[in-house]
């Protein structure tokens, strides 16, 4: 599975916004700096999943952006389909009708294909923004306890 990395940065800004989470809205520059990335693809990332439901904002001085769920509820999928599109096929699906037009070959491993994208498609809504948002500071706890040694 090939992951773009507007998907990449549209997790991350969700595990920021995660574990910056309070009731105050946090603006796009932040989340960028924190995460090292670039401000106006971001941008463009929160917008995509603004339309999707999966944040909300709030303009003006004090604005920015707020998970619209709660973290736990957030899974990595949801974030996947809303900046790719249903990428991840639907189970029996495989992009062909079944057994029609398809050689021995594709008719034999469309079963095998469709396993695959359905374990695929099981891990990814089995990890939530707060299960990486928790590993996040884990590793940002490891990283401190490095410097004061």
């Amino acid at each position: 599975m090939k992951v773009s990395l507007r998907s990449s940065y549209g997790i991350m800004a969700a595990v920021d916004l995660a574990m910056q989470s309070g009731a105050s809205p946090i603006q796009t520059k932040s989340i960028a700096r924190r995460q090292g990335i670039p401000a106006r693809f971001l941008e463009q990332v929160l917008h995509a999943m603004k339309k999707a439901g999966l944040v909300s904002s709030l303009r003006g001085a004090q604005g920015g952006y707020i998970l619209s769920k709660k973290p736990s509820l957030l899974t990595v999928a949801e974030i996947l389909e809303a900046l790719e599109g249903p990428s991840l096929p639907a189970a029996g699906m495989n992009g062909h009708s079944p057994s029609r037009g398809l050689s021995r070959t594709e008719q034999l491993l469309a079963k095998v294909w469709d396993r695959v994208n359905a374990a695929q498609r099981d891990v990814l809504q089995g990890i939530t923004v707060e299960e990486l948002a928790s590993q996040q500071r884990q590793l940002e706890q490891q990283r401190s306890l490095m410097y004061h040694i």
